[in-house]
């Protein structure tokens, strides 16, 4: 997919290290610090440079339309995830008679807000078997009252890959539910079929190698009346210097109204240039180069004795192995004294494998990673 000689153009900083931690932070191609120089050029021309800023913003939403298999209309951008997930939670405002479902292999993200005490519905936590989130324990815990079912596409915690499609036909057997589905750890690594989800958040600075600043927000135009959030601004008000502005507010229904205010131009800039980048090599591409790896990994990890909180099964993971030990933090401070990057939290080792990655970097982490089991184990 990546030749030596396109790594090191498009990848410069990676030549020396073994980066195996996407699922923290991307590393972006050069293209993206050449558009954030062309959004400094932009942003020089003062009031005239709002032209190529919207300009770009279009674009990048036609983008994120194509990926989200959503119309551009359908399209809005926050600045983060959180933000995004937040101004649903301002969208439905749930009264105490209603239920949303979380789960525990959720980020925050997706989670936290139905659990403030500004949010009066109950929360049901689905909790996951084995590194899986199994249908049956859905089920048991949807009702009429269900409001929200708020997933990740693909776990941050141990890379597990939800089956949208049978998520939707569980939820809408009993219930009404609104999709909510996170899929940061999914877009620009794994193809997306997302025609069952009634809401598609994403961050920015991940699997899409884009910078920090951004939420990708897709509300298709069936639920676009019930997600639409209203939170004070101006850019995503239709009427916000027109004479009535004092009298009632008007607010762009669905996507659009979670763009809140000023858009984050620069992180806009440098998201176009990273999708830009992702759709020339292509998703499926991106996919199929990477499934060898994560194979190789993941017999290397079972070969050792790791223990896996990530199904054994390939066919439910993307993108993410994960694994637990008592002694995390001393493997962690080995790896990294030897250049090789994964991510460490709370007893938790993480790898994630993406389409910059190579054979040799697989090898690497598991020779080194079973050195480390050795003197730590």
């Amino acid at each position: 997919m990546l030749t030596d000689h396109t790594r090191r153009v498009d990848f410069p900083t990676l030549e020396g290290q073994t980066y195996l931690n996407t699922a923290a932070e991307g590393i972006p191609p050069s293209g993206v610090l050449t558009a954030l120089e062309e959004y400094s050029r932009d942003k020089l021309l003062g009031m005239d440079g709002r032209i190529p800023h919207a300009a770009r913003r279009d674009a990048l939403c036609k983008k994120v339309a194509t990926h989200f298999g959503l119309d551009e209309t359908e399209i809005g951008i926050c600045s983060c995830a959180s933000e995004a997930f937040q101004l649903t939670a301002v969208a439905l405002q749930l009264a105490d008679t209603d239920e949303v479902i979380i789960n525990d292999l959720d980020f925050p993200a997706g989670a936290t807000p139905w659990l403030q005490p500004g949010c009066k519905a109950q929360v049901k936590i689905w909790r996951s078997r084995n590194g899986i989130l199994e249908f049956e324990d859905l089920e048991a815990l949807l009702t009429s009252r269900t409001r929200v079912v708020s997933v990740s596409l693909v776990s941050f915690f141990n890379g597990f890959k939800l089956d949208l499609h049978t998520l939707a036909r569980v939820t809408r057997e009993k219930s009404e539910a609104l999709i909510a589905v996170d899929v940061t750890q999914a877009m620009g690594r794994v193809p997306l079929d997302l025609r069952e989800a009634d809401l598609v958040i994403s961050a920015t600075h991940k699997w899409i190698l884009g910078s920090h600043g951004g939420g990708l927000v897709g509300v298709p135009s069936r639920v676009a009346h019930r997600l639409t959030t209203r939170a004070g601004g101006w850019f995503h008000l239709e009427n916000a210097f027109e004479e009535n502005r004092f009298d009632q507010v008007s607010t762009r229904p669905g996507a659009p109204s979670f763009s809140t205010g000023m858009p984050n131009y620069p992180a806009i800039y440098a998201v176009d240039a990273a999708l830009s980048y992702i759709d020339q090599i292509g998703v499926s591409a991106i996919d199929a180069h990477c499934a060898p790896l994560m194979e190789i990994c993941l017999d290397g990890l079972k070969s050792m004795g790791a223990d896996l909180i990530s199904p054994n099964d390939l066919s439910a993971l993307a993108g993410i192995i994960a694994f637990v030990h008592p002694n995390a933090k001393d493997i962690y401070e080995h790896l990294h004294q030897n250049n090789i990057h994964i991510m460490s939290h709370a007893g938790r080792l993480r790898i994630a494998i993406h389409g910059y990655n190579t054979p040799a970097d697989i090898n690497r982490l598991l020779g080194e990673l079973h050195t480390a089991l050795k003197l730590h184990g």
